[in-house]
């Protein structure tokens, strides 16, 4: 490999200046890279979409949105995009990775409405000499000649250094003879990836440091993947050792481990390097829902910033510190990325998140009654992973409507069996006044097996039972299959009322109203 091949022209902008505005830029390979995911494939429209998002509402410098020649329906997604692009002045953020051949790939991008072209070089020794079988003379002749004729055709280029992390560590003599040899070319950005996520925080900072020593005039852009978890700290290195350019997935989405997600990348250049982007992070939460859809790829409930539950408070203690000026906040405030904080109802609940809750929907308690609810909580929390705020009405209403009922009748087991093609048989074993009664029998659901046992034992007890006139039953807006069921039941005795029972299984929620109707019968007979 000639050294001396060609002599490096500094005149371009080199990647130690902040660049236009002093920002950081994004270049967000969603469309492209993020496709690569396990079972992930976007269609014309929904590229189209993303793009629009990425572009107009993100405000992402530029996005990667294909390569070229995969299939027809991604040579159609790209038309789609770069004709909206074109009318609305975003084409040159418009780029397509492309390959060394021949101009195959450079014609497909122009044909398809593109101006940029990302085009595939390989980045180490053992890439070119063992995927390739070429030497690096030959591929660095092969890469000039595409690169002048995408130049020819009115094409921007800029290049990836595929297993660029593997040739500094491997081939360093290779990665400079490369780069040697393309700084004079027309090609805006050099691309370094971490193309098997197999760098440290430590490497990545001396291998990009080296790259903008040795060519100062060069343009380069960072690429990690997240193999060992360390995507977002390798970008942190990079930023610090002079790259100005991250690559970024929303969600981070991508082959194997995925790759930087854009929302860690924003916080982080943000809070912890003090530099700026274009991007407006208040609209992160919504873009990387709308990804979550199109991709079928849920987002992790602790996946950071954008996570269900990464705002959300589970400890009392919190939210007490919380209520004391903000002891428990940091500078991930929700607001900034579209969300907000929540107090979550469980067993480690407080008082002063269930305050805060109440609050929220406009209830405010007594602390005799806040203590109650509190009770009420954990009992439930114990049954279901977790109480939400739309359970919080059912719950006040439960505790303190019905608080006044003496407990003369209470359940000591009751086993409901469901067999396909067979009726529910129910068992029950309740307490009246200190003694025990028990008694099976069938019916056409759960609960009407439950009502027939019930009613066995108190026809042998001659004991009268009010009817039951209607039975709704209610359920949180946006209830999960563990939210909180409402049962209210109305019953016609000497007068018409009703009784409520709340719990996650609907069943459960019918018999714990019953109860209260047996309770509320049995004290007027006394």
């Amino acid at each position: 490999m000639n050294d001396n091949l060609n002599k490096v022209d500094t005149k371009k902008s080199p990647s130690g200046d902040l660049g236009v505005g002093g920002l950081i830029t994004i270049m967000d390979t969603t469309l492209r890279d993020g496709e690569q995911t396990t079972g992930v494939a976007f269609n014309e429209m929904e590229k189209l979409s993303m793009a629009k998002v990425l572009l107009n509402d993100l405000k992402v410098d530029r996005i990667e949105v294909a390569s070229a020649r995969v299939s027809e329906g991604e040579y159609k997604g790209v038309q789609r995009i770069t004709e909206w692009a074109k009318e609305n002045g975003h084409l040159e953020k418009i780029e397509v990775l492309g390959f060394v051949d021949n101009g195959v790939s450079i014609d497909w991008i122009i044909e398809a409405g593109g101006k940029v072209l990302n085009l595939l070089l390989k980045g180490s020794y053992k890439h070119v000499t063992e995927q390739l079988r070429r030497t690096p003379e030959e591929h660095l002749n092969d890469a000039i000649k595409n690169i002048r004729l995408a130049e020819d055709k009115g094409l921007k280029v800029n290049i990836y250094l595929e297993d660029w992390s593997n040739g500094m560590r491997t081939s360093p003599d290779y990665v400079h003879f490369m780069l040697k040899g393309l700084a004079n070319e027309p090609v805006d950005r050099y691309m370094l990836p971490d193309t098997l996520g197999i760098l440290d925080p430590d490497e990545t900072y001396d291998f990009c440091k080296e790259m903008i020593t040795s060519f100062p005039g060069l343009n380069f852009d960072f690429h990690a993947h997240n193999d060992y978890d360390l995507a977002i700290a390798n970008v942190f290195h990079a930023l610090k050792a002079g790259v100005r350019c991250i690559h970024t997935t929303i969600n981070g989405l991508g082959e194997r481990a995925g790759n930087a997600p854009l929302s860690s990348v924003i916080a982080t250049i943000k809070d912890h390097l003090k530099m700026g982007t274009n991007v407006d992070e208040s609209k992160l939460n919504i873009v990387s829902k709308l990804v979550e859809s199109f991709s079928g790829i849920r987002i992790p409930t602790n996946k950071p910033l954008i996570g269900e539950f990464v705002f959300t408070q589970c400890s009392g203690i919190h939210a007490d510190g919380d209520n004391k000026n903000n002891l428990y906040f940091n500078d991930l405030l929700p607001e900034r990325f579209g969300r907000q904080r929540v107090y979550a109802l469980g067993k480690t609940s407080g008082k002063a998140n269930i305050r805060k809750n109440l609050e929220d929907i406009g209830i405010n308690l007594d602390a005799e009654s806040l203590k109650k609810v509190t009770e009420r909580v954990i009992e439930l929390s114990d049954k279901k992973t977790t109480v939400s705020t739309e359970d919080l009405p059912y719950i006040v209403s439960d505790v303190l409507r019905n608080e006044s009922i003496s407990q003369n009748i209470t359940i000591r087991n009751y086993s409901i069996s469901l067999a396909y093609g067979l009726k529910p048989v129910a068992s029950v074993a309740i307490k009246i006044n200190e003694k025990t009664y028990e008694d099976t029998a069938p019916g056409d659901g759960q609960y009407d097996a439950f009502m027939n046992a019930v009613k066995k034992i108190f026809k042998k007890l001659r004991k009268p039972l009010p009817q039951l006139i209607d039975y709704s039953v209610t359920i949180p807006p946006g209830g999960k299959t563990d939210a909180l069921v409402e049962t209210v039941i109305t019953w016609q005795g000497e007068n018409e009322f009703r009784t409520r029972g709340l719990d996650s299984d609907q069943t459960t929620a019918a018999i714990k109203a019953t109860m209260k109707m047996l309770n509320i019968v049995e004290q007027k007979i006394q």
